[in-house]
């Protein structure tokens, strides 16, 4: 049996869907669906229970669930404007923290999401062999690098795996509001205005539309999960990325093509709150991932994005 919290979430829904390829029906999904679109995600798939997320720790705890061959932690608020500094405390650290005990104490395999937000400016560089003094702009990677320091100090890098995930897209992120990927956010736009809006620089050292992120394809982060659940003795705190920052122009730009639109881009200007705590540049290095043995063939954005949109997007729109 395979545990997947957040199951019912963009990523979850997508490697539940990659274990169902595998032939793997025996999951249980632990999530809170509430009363937005996410449970469209588990249209479909096949999994064995669903359980509500506030009950799930005890319920486990308790001894509920038998038999469990690994628990892949992927439930937490992913929003980086969150501002209640006790839920996220709560939500994204503690209950990690708390799962990732009771595996160790029961010999579980345990994966767990962490974030490219714990770099914060990058002043400090992307590379996940270095662990101290970074600066995350915001609670929402501050209470992810709680996580990762966590392990860190109870040397559990040889025994947890942990992915820092930077700009992930792809299908099931549709019911993700205001952290929706701006490949779909752009998508929606064209479709309604026929133009794609992307804030404005304010960065001497960036022009209009050329901040840059490493943009990595959904499909790609659910190979790499489970290729690390197929080998539990590779551990560690990992970045997951492509290695190769593109700009937001690029990335708008393959909306375009891959909609067969021409291009037209608006730069709007950035919400005051977002400006001291905005990324102007990631870059994944991929290293540490690839020592461990990991394949690490990434697609080409322009690919991925022709994908999303034509054999997701285009769908979800009619």
């Amino acid at each position: 049996m395979i545990i997947v919290t957040g199951g019912a979430g963009f990523i979850g829904s997508v490697f539940l869907e990659k274990l169902n390829d595998e032939g793997i029906e025996n999951v249980i999904i632990v999530d809170k669906l509430r009363d937005g679109e996410k449970w469209k995600n588990l249209v479909g798939k096949k999994f064995s229970d669903f359980v509500d997320k506030d009950e799930f720790l005890n319920l486990l705890k308790n001894g509920k669930f038998k038999q469990i061959e690994a628990i892949v932690h992927l439930g937490a608020c992913s929003s980086t404007t969150e501002k209640d500094a006790d839920y996220l405390m709560k939500n994204n650290f503690l209950y990690s923290r708390d799962l990732a005990k009771w595996s160790l104490k029961n010999n579980v395999r345990f994966i767990y999401a962490s974030s490219a937000a714990v770099y914060g400016d990058g002043s400090k560089g992307y590379a996940d062999e270095v662990h101290s003094n970074y600066k995350p702009l915001n609670m929402y990677g501050f209470s992810k690098l709680l996580m990762d320091e966590w392990v860190l100090k109870n040397n559990l890098q040889n025994k947890v795996a942990g992915f820092r995930f930077f700009n992930v897209f792809g299908p099931n992120e549709y019911h993700k509001k205001n952290m929706r990927s701006v490949v779909l956010k752009a998508f929606q736009q064209i479709t309604e205005s026929g133009k794609a809006k992307l804030f404005k620089s304010h960065n001497s050292q960036f022009a209009d539309g050329k901040q840059m992120r490493d943009f990595v394809y959904v499909k790609d982060v659910v190979d790499i999960m489970f290729w690390f659940l197929q080998n539990p003795t590779k551990n560690g705190i990992f970045n997951i990325g492509t290695g190769r920052a593109r700009t937001f122009d690029d990335l708008v730009k393959a909306v375009f093509v891959a909609m067969k639109k021409a291009e037209d881009i608006e730069y709007i200007e950035m919400p005051t709150a977002l400006r001291g705590k905005y990324q102007y540049f990631t870059q994944a290095e991929m290293g540490k991932l690839s020592s461990v043995g990991c394949p690490t063939k990434f697609m080409n954005l322009e690919i991925a994005i022709a994908d999303y949109v034509q054999n997701y997007l285009s769908e979800f729109v009619k």
